[in-house]
């Protein structure tokens, strides 16, 4: 399937949402388009539909069920990364558990697989990650072993089992999202109050992003000791 050439209107990220439970499409249309940089172009509810809805609305993303009830989400799946001329991104978003899909999925080129039953948060996790890791690519003109690494890293780098002792992918999310649409460098009591977090509970989440390379850290001197800015990449 070869899908047209997104027209380079608006910065922000196209989504289809598909899911045959109309009730679930509308669900995570709503975080989708809660998120900062997001809109939903179009819901699916068939794999034809996910088909055609991609190439009346050249998204950047699919959030794709596995569960269709006319063409099997993997083979959506196929259809859409099949060639090299397609654009568009597939995060696969399913309550299917075997082995074997999630290899097949891997294989075809899913930027990720999130399992059903998740959170909202987690959800608007993967959203933010994979907005940040495309406009890493964006950016990038020449890419080292280091930065190639990092990219691969970004959409892996919050799991929950991954994280830090004592930290949780709800808030984590809830941080990534307010830095992300800030547009400007936060300080740790700015994130806090955004968050309703307690500060040093901010720090410690803008302390491990800054760590691990998602945020960028900078210092603001003044007469005292210097004040830390945390500023998500552009």
């Amino acid at each position: 399937m070869t899908i047209p050439q997104r027209p380079d209107v608006s910065p922000m990220f196209r989504v289809v949402v598909a899911d045959d439970d109309f009730r679930v499409a509308s669900l995570h249309r709503a975080v989708v388009e809660g998120v900062s940089g997001f809109e939903v172009v179009a819901e699916a509810h068939s794999g034809a539909e996910v088909l055609q809805a991609v190439r009346d609305n050249a998204p950047d993303l699919v959030l794709l069920d596995l569960y269709l009830p006319d063409i099997p989400g993997l083979e959506v799946l196929r259809r859409l990364t099949g060639s090299a001329q397609d654009t568009v991104d597939v995060i696969v978003v399913t309550a299917a558990r075997d082995a074997g899909s999630v290899e097949e999925a891997v294989r075809r080129g899913a930027v990720y697989y999130l399992v059903k039953p998740f959170s909202t948060h987690v959800l608007i996790e993967r959203l933010t990650t994979y907005a940040s890791m495309k406009k890493r690519l964006e950016t990038l003109h020449e890419a080292d072993q280091e930065e190639v690494d990092t990219i691969y890293a970004m959409l892996r780098a919050t799991n929950s089992r991954q994280l830090p002792k004592g930290h949780s992918p709800q808030t984590l999310g809830r941080i990534i999202e307010i830095l992300r649409s800030a547009g400007e460098p936060l300080t740790a009591e700015d994130v806090a109050s955004r968050t309703g977090v307690s500060r040093p509970t901010a720090h410690r989440y803008l302390t491990y992003l800054a760590r691990i390379g998602r945020v960028r850290l900078e210092f603001r001197y003044g007469s005292g000791r210097p004040e830390h800015l945390y500023e998500w990449p552009s």
